[in-house]
């Protein structure tokens, strides 16, 4: 600048015309555009015949009158697109322009009214896409910021709570916020979770039209390598306001070899760490964590079930299912078939999972590998050999030996209580399984002549049901237990505070000498059964129901009665 001073102001000629216009630098874009640059001549060099697309963008800032004269501009910028790419397909130092994006921001001052309307984005020809912002001449930087994160897939993230001492005192401090500028998809993991956590952290940037995601500046602290976080991803920063205070002490603490935890609010309550900023080589990054549980971990243990607190999940055996159904791509004789492979994929999954108890606690044989391996990997095959018919019966075989010779089950659970640890029980259990996990795969006629097998070598009795099961419970469909007690409790008390109490149902006497209920009681006949329904309709209907009213006299008959003479003398008891 101290050279400059002497340097006097250009000279222009009196009858020299000055010409203020855009025209010159749309056209100097133009030729910019058709230049080769030194990437696209590595990429022409290295693919060959292959033709490289020449796609580009062009930012105009100037001041138009009304939408008239910004339409005039366009078409001037499309012909003199079209008239370069006819010079360039004839020259080999240039390249055809294949397509290109206009974007006009047109100014105006503070105090006037625009007369240009904004247009979104337009084709006016296979090559030209324009589209026009009409802003005020002191928000153009604040425009020009929102383009740049559209054009670059970028996102902006502000840095909140950043301790910094003041500059007048240096023995306090006050927080300060920074705004960097990275790729947008450093931000995918945590706007794709929680969508109450992701609406809290993303704000409306002021005098802008993006959003910025607010992390907040957590303290690092001493971590030992196993707490430290995984990284997924990492990308480069820039600070918005370089020149800034907060930015460049932002900038040089990371230079310097330091890093910056970031944490994410959740709205539940809590912090997590998202986010980490570090420099590498002298370029500051932003490192995307792990928020949620590494794959390089142990799986969790399950600790909470539909039925509370179940923790003996078949977790092995549910690996070895996935490892049965993993997709594959497909041969070229699966294309000739008529079932479609979705079709024929559910179908094998829904027949291996039929039969297939999620906890150790709920099955047997599962828990007898020692006994009937490799019989359930057998039978859940698609087709099996006549050799492996032969060991699943021969396992068949083995398990009546065994229950000849009384010789107890031991599962490997052996320190869980399973139903039915007496040896008869075990062995019906264990009967009762193996039939359902072979009914359940009966898909083919190997199949079927192991299922065979087993129901030659052990009978399944079949549960009939005596008469006396029957007629009990048929005799159940009655009044319980607790309703008959209350019924003789009603009449005791009827019988005893009442003067003119009625006489008692003859079925609630019978019911109250035969002990027809509990566990002792006696088996009843058909017989006794109709007996007790007939006399339960033996008594007549109440004079108050009879009639069309439903008020009638209650004791009509007490004056009568009393005439007689003593109630005592007339009064009987069933």
């Amino acid at each position: 600048m101290m050279s400059l001073i002497g340097v006097p102001p250009p000279v222009h000629a009196s009858n020299t015309k000055m010409d203020y216009t855009v025209l010159h630098g749309m056209k100097a874009a133009i030729d910019a555009l058709s230049e080769i640059t030194d990437m696209q001549q590595e990429k022409m060099n290295s693919e060959g015949q292959t033709k490289l697309m020449n796609r580009c963008r062009v930012i105009c800032i100037t001041s138009a009158r009304d939408d008239e004269s910004m339409k005039r501009l366009e078409e001037i910028f499309l012909n003199g697109l079209v008239q370069q790419n006819k010079a360039n397909a004839k020259s080999d130092r240039f390249l055809v322009i294949d397509h290109c994006h206009l974007v006009i921001i047109n100014t105006f001052p503070v105090n006037v009214e625009s007369q240009v309307s904004n247009h979104p984005p337009k084709n006016l020809s296979l090559i030209l896409t324009t589209e026009v912002h009409s802003v005020k001449a002191s928000m153009v930087p604040n425009k020009l910021s929102s383009l740049i994160l559209q054009h670059y897939d970028l996102a902006s993230t502000t840095v909140t709570g950043i301790p910094m001492k003041e500059e007048q005192n240096a023995s306090s401090s006050a927080n300060y916020d920074v705004e960097i500028y990275h790729t947008s998809t450093a931000h995918t993991a945590i706007l794709k979770g929680n969508a109450s956590d992701s609406a809290a952290i993303q704000t409306q940037k002021e005098n802008h039209e993006y959003q910025t995601v607010t992390l907040k500046w957590c303290t690092p602290r001493g971590t030992t390598g196993s707490e430290l976080h995984n990284c997924t991803s990492m990308y480069r920063i820039t600070p918005v306001d370089v020149n800034s205070r907060p930015s460049l002490c932002l900038i040089n603490f990371l230079l310097n070899g330091r890093s910056v935890m970031l944490e994410m609010p959740r709205k539940s309550g809590g912090k997590i760490t998202s986010h980490l900023l570090a420099a590498h080589g002298g370029e500051i990054f932003i490192h995307t964590l792990c928020t949620a549980r590494s794959v390089l971990e142990d799986p969790p243990s399950i600790s909470e079930g539909c039925g509370g607190r179940v923790t003996d999940y078949r977790i092995t055996d549910f690996g070895l299912l996935m490892k049965q159904n993993t997709l594959l791509p497909l041969k070229s004789n699966y294309l000739e078939k008529n079932v479609t492979p979705v079709a024929e994929m559910k179908s094998r999954l829904n027949r291996l999972t039929r039969y297939w108890p999620l906890t150790i606690s709920s099955t047997l044989i599962f828990n007898l590998k020692m006994y009937i391996d490799p019989l359930p990997s057998i039978i859940t095959k698609e087709t099996i050999t006549e050799e492996e018919v032969y060991q699943c019966k021969q396992i068949i075989r083995n398990l009546i030996n065994l229950e000849n010779k009384h010789e107890p089950l031991h599962p490997l659970n052996s320190g869980q209580r399973v139903k039915g640890q007496k040896r008869d029980e075990q062995y019906r259990t264990m009967w009762n399984e193996l039939d359902m996990l072979i009914k359940n795969n009966l898909h083919t006629e190997n199949h079927k002549s192991v299922h065979m097998c087993l129901l030659e070598c052990h009978s399944f009795k079949d549960e009939k049901v005596e008469l006396d099961d029957a007629l009990r419970e048929l005799d159940q469909i009655g009044p319980k237990k607790s309703e008959i007690d209350t019924q003789r409790a009603s009449v005791i008390r009827a019988t005893t505070d009442s003067p003119m109490s009625p006489p008692p149902l003859a079925s609630i006497a019978v019911s109250l000498t035969s002990r027809s209920t509990g566990i002792y009681a006696t088996p009843r006949s058909l017989l006794d059964i109709m007996n007790s329904q007939d006399k339960s309709k033996a008594r007549p209907e109440f004079f108050g129901r009879s009639g069309d009213s439903l008020v009638a006299k209650l004791y009509p008959n007490l004056k009568t009665e009393n005439d007689r003479g003593p109630r005592t003398e007339g009064m009987e008891v069933e």
